[in-house]
């Protein structure tokens, strides 16, 4: 069921929302909300899965594991954080940067939420400062109107992998220039192969490096350590801060819940890389939704 004419390239929040509520009328899906599935397994004997939650077991001939890969936060263990006397939040209860209007916030992580939190504070006259510790891939969302996600799948229908990935990083250069200049250094390895090695996605960047070549957004080195007031650097420079914004990421839960099953790794990630790890064996499937 395709997208309704109408919506753009990017739906919003509530667009989609409708979409997904008019896909399960069609459909008669009726979803069972407010349930926590503790305990997933096949039952040789039946040949059914069982899926237990706090208020029954549901049996299915088929199991779809679309929690995703970011079903819980990932809280860091820095040191000194309990000790800071501002507020601490992580990117999954961050609401808006008008909480953070004209504050000096110091943002944990350079993924794809620790940019976007970035361009939303900016926004709102703070001053972000963005912690960047590894390397990391940026592209830009769009290349001349095309989604540069659909380019890349679309390429690999015809090329080999390590040739797409050269390729997105000239469009990546040619429409950002050298990242490295900015204090953030590209991993050696492509992007598409990271993602299929590691799980890390590239970031898509929708304004904020800009903001970074404008110095709206500051980048600093990774953190030794946090003070009642601040932080102080791997450089050893100390900065004081208002504020601490947690863009630490999320991990996947499955292994939590779905058991005896070799599909997954320890981290909750198919062990077949993408786009092919959506099959499994006994009606097992899954998406990265």
């Amino acid at each position: 069921m395709k997208f309704p004419k109408n919506f753009p390239k990017y739906p919003s929040k509530q667009q989609f929302i409708s979409y997904v509520e008019s896909y399960a009328t069609r459909f008669h899906i009726k979803p069972v909300f407010n349930q926590t599935v503790e305990k997933a397994e096949f039952d040789v004997r039946s040949g059914l899965w069982k899926v237990k939650t706090q208020d029954g077991v549901y049996t299915s001939t088929w199991l779809v594991v679309a929690t995703g890969e970011n079903a819980e936060p990932v809280l860091p263990d820095i040191s000194g954080l309990k000790k800071f006397t501002g507020p601490v939040v992580h990117t999954s209860a961050y609401k808006s940067g008008s909480e953070f209007a004209n504050r000096k916030v110091l943002v944990v992580g350079c993924g794809n939420s620790g940019m976007e939190v970035c361009l939303d504070l900016c926004r709102y006259k703070a001053l972000p400062h963005m912690v960047v510790r590894n390397s990391v891939h940026v592209l830009p969302r769009d290349f001349f109107g095309l989604s540069m996600f659909g380019i890349a799948m679309t390429l690999l229908k015809w090329f080999p992998l390590k040739l797409v990935d050269k390729f997105l990083l000239l469009l990546a250069n040619y429409s950002l220039g050298n990242t490295d200049r900015l204090g953030l250094r590209r991993p050696k390895t492509g992007p598409i192969e990271l993602k299929n090695v590691t799980g890390k996605t590239p970031v898509l960047d929708v304004g904020a490096i800009s903001l970074i070549q404008s110095g709206q957004i500051r980048v600093t080195q990774a953190v030794k350590e946090i003070t009642r007031n601040g932080a102080k650097f791997l450089n050893g420079q100390e900065m004081e801060f208002d504020s601490i914004i947690l863009a630490t990421g999320y991990k996947s839960n499955v292994p939590n819940w779905l058991k005896e099953c070799s599909f997954f790794t320890k981290e909750g990630m198919p062990k077949t890389p993408f786009p092919n790890g959506w099959k499994g064996e006994n009606g097992l499937y899954t998406t990265n939704g």
